[in-house]
């Protein structure tokens, strides 16, 4: 039956994150803010909607090692297992933006989230607000970047023709399954951590991980096969920023998260500080800016050393 509710939890959490993503965007279209905002800032803050609600259901039910290894579960999937497999479906090309701005970005917050919590074992408000005003910084720079650059993010021109009343129907339908299915998933995969005799940091990091990386596993696996570059290194990175930022962020200011579990800081964190960091080399390595399919099947094989080691540790 615990399998049911994850399952369940996570349709939910991507029908959820998908009503919210187009009623975010349509709602700004009618306050006339520009594609380029709205695919910086609505979209992003949408699409983290998922691992924001479990982390913070986690973290008020009692299961902050859920809340924490969510976010570093989910940052270590989307390098591993959704660039990988991006990847090994064809090649894809890495922009200068990348090493100059994104990436150096990526390891700050990582590295600020470390230390946070290696500091007194716990993510406080103070820290939580500290993340959040350097994503408000990162947003700002990023958004001044793109500008200069006149490179403008795919936003779906339809979302502007969307009537008021559909707009509150698909954020009462958003907000409805993001809440029930963050609960579900949360309470289901406590079930399964008890049953199994493993650790709710281990179910965490990988299960709910995984499940909250599925709708971009799905886009990028999609637009690969159909030849198009809706996925960049840069899409992945800013997800990874925003989930320290945004996720783990506005989940302390509302409740202190502290450590429960001795692996995410003797493990699990450098895992996902080690993938953040093996990209650079990786884009200069062999061939100069480019993750090709051999890189993609490293990348891959890595995450399930990873996924192996969690379980048999």
């Amino acid at each position: 039956m615990s399998i049911l509710w994850v399952i369940l939890g996570f349709i939910l959490l991507v029908v959820g994150g998908e009503f919210l993503v187009r009623s975010s965007v349509a709602m700004s279209f009618k306050f006339n803010i520009s594609k380029l905002v709205i695919g910086m800032t609505v979209v992003s803050f949408a699409t983290s909607a998922p691992e924001l609600l479990v982390s913070l259901n986690a973290a008020l039910s009692g299961s902050p090692a859920i809340a924490i290894n969510n976010v570093v579960g989910s940052n270590i999937a989307n390098i591993g297992l959704v660039l990988g497999i991006t990847a090994l479906i064809g090649s894809i090309s890495v922009d200068k933006s990348f090493y100059s701005f994104n990436w150096p970005v990526m390891m700050l917050f990582s590295l600020g989230m470390y230390y946070f919590l290696k500091n007194d074992g716990q993510l406080t408000p103070a820290e939580g607000g500290v993340l959040v005003a350097a994503l408000v910084v990162f947003l700002i720079l990023l958004i001044r970047r793109t500008k200069k650059d006149k490179v403008i993010e795919e936003v779906d021109d339809a979302l502007a023709q969307v009537s008021y009343f559909k707009i509150i129907i698909w954020l009462i339908l958003g907000a409805v399954a993001l809440y029930f299915g963050s609960d579900w998933l949360v309470e289901g995969a406590k079930d399964i951590a008890r049953s199994v005799g493993v650790s709710e940091a281990v179910i965490s990091v990988t299960m709910i991980a995984i499940g909250t990386s599925v709708p971009e596993l799905a886009a990028s696996v999609i637009a690969a096969a159909r030849q198009e570059k809706a996925i960049s290194l840069g899409n992945l990175i800013g997800s990874n920023i925003f989930n320290i930022g945004s996720v783990l962020g506005l989940t302390s200011i509302i409740k202190t998260i502290p450590v429960t579990e001795a692996e995410i800081l003797n493990r699990d964190i450098f895992w996902m500080i080690g993938f953040a960091a093996v990209l650079l080399p990786m884009i200069f390595i062999p061939k100069k800016f480019q993750i090709s399919r051999y890189k993609g099947f490293v990348l891959v094989f890595a995450y399930s050393l990873f996924i192996y080691l969690v379980f048999k540790g």
